[in-house]
């Protein structure tokens, strides 16, 4: 597959997964009016979509059908969206541009903020609950996957230990072990989700896609860290520098920047082999994992 291949593809499933986002969230001018035009604003017309683009590369390798991946992908998308309006929010990281653009308690209200994360993730699971045409028992499977990646036991529970962490030393183990939940979490419910869109995983298919999914997982936040060190809020589209001004651990903080930019490689290497037994049927995974290492923003 060509670089220009993948990038027609990604716009391809980015122009899709906005026009489903749009069509499966609430429309602004339903009661109330408020409550929803903040939803809208807060998920449509911004982010890479990365957690779609891997549920879509996922869902490749078992011929999914395209209604239940664009379903599995804005869930999780809704999902995401969510944890960034309250992670903004000043009781969390106290931000005040996302996507290039005011945070939700910025343009809005607190209170307005705190309710749209709230209904995204009750619509989120609406979402993933309906209109797939696929055995029930793998639709629940799939919502069981989502409810523990964005609970205490995954998303919630990493970003529980990034607030008490805050001023204080972590292992390399203990860092780790916070953005597999925090960030990895909800990074491999998108490449299950995708598989399981499409068919039932093998245990060993599993385990092959578990270890790509941890290998982006930490590679992502590795490169978020690096990112925050070196690239500036416009090319961002957030506030760079935050995690150092916070005293917040991070991968900079505890390995240095060059060393830091040689774990994202390797850990781009590792997702790559993880993918081994999928052949070339997973290049789209592969294709992911480099941009996930090799983005500047």
């Amino acid at each position: 597959m060509s670089g220009a291949a993948f990038g027609d593809w990604m716009k391809t499933v980015q122009a899709g997964v906005e026009e489903a986002l749009g069509a499966l969230l609430p429309p602004a001018g339903a009661v109330p009016h408020k409550l929803h035009e903040a939803m809208r604003y807060t998920v449509l017309g911004g982010g890479k979509r990365v957690r779609p683009l891997l549920v879509f590369a996922a869902g490749a390798l078992y011929g999914a059908d395209a209604r239940a991946l664009e379903r599995a992908a804005a869930a999780v998308e809704m999902i995401h969206a969510y944890s960034l309006v309250h992670d903004d929010m000043p009781c969390m990281d106290d931000d005040d541009l996302r996507r290039g653009k005011p945070t939700v308690h910025v343009a809005y209200d607190e209170a307005t903020a705190l309710l749209v994360g709230d209904a995204l993730q009750s619509q989120a699971f609406l979402v993933l609950a309906e209109g797939m045409d696929i055995p029930p028992a793998r639709q629940v499977a799939m919502l069981r996957l989502l409810a523990h990646a964005a609970g205490s036991s995954g998303m919630c529970g990493g970003q529980a230990i990034d607030l008490d962490s805050v001023g204080i030393s972590l292992t390399l183990e203990q860092l780790e072990q916070m953005h597999q939940l925090k960030t990895g979490a909800l990074l491999r419910a998108s490449v299950v989700l995708g598989a399981l869109a499409g068919g039932d995983v093998s245990d060993a298919q599993m385990t092959a896609l578990d270890a790509y999914a941890k290998a982006i997982g930490l590679a992502f936040q590795v490169v978020d860290d690096v990112l925050d060190a070196t690239a500036d809020s416009a090319t961002l589209g957030k506030t760079a520098g935050k995690d150092a001004a916070a005293n917040k651990p991070t991968y900079v903080s505890i390995l240095g920047l060059e060393p830091s930019r040689v774990l994202a490689e390797k850990l781009r290497n590792d997702a790559h082999d993880a993918l081994a037994p999928f052949g070339e049927k997973a290049d789209r995974l592969r294709q992911l994992a480099d941009l996930i290492v090799q983005r500047k923003a």
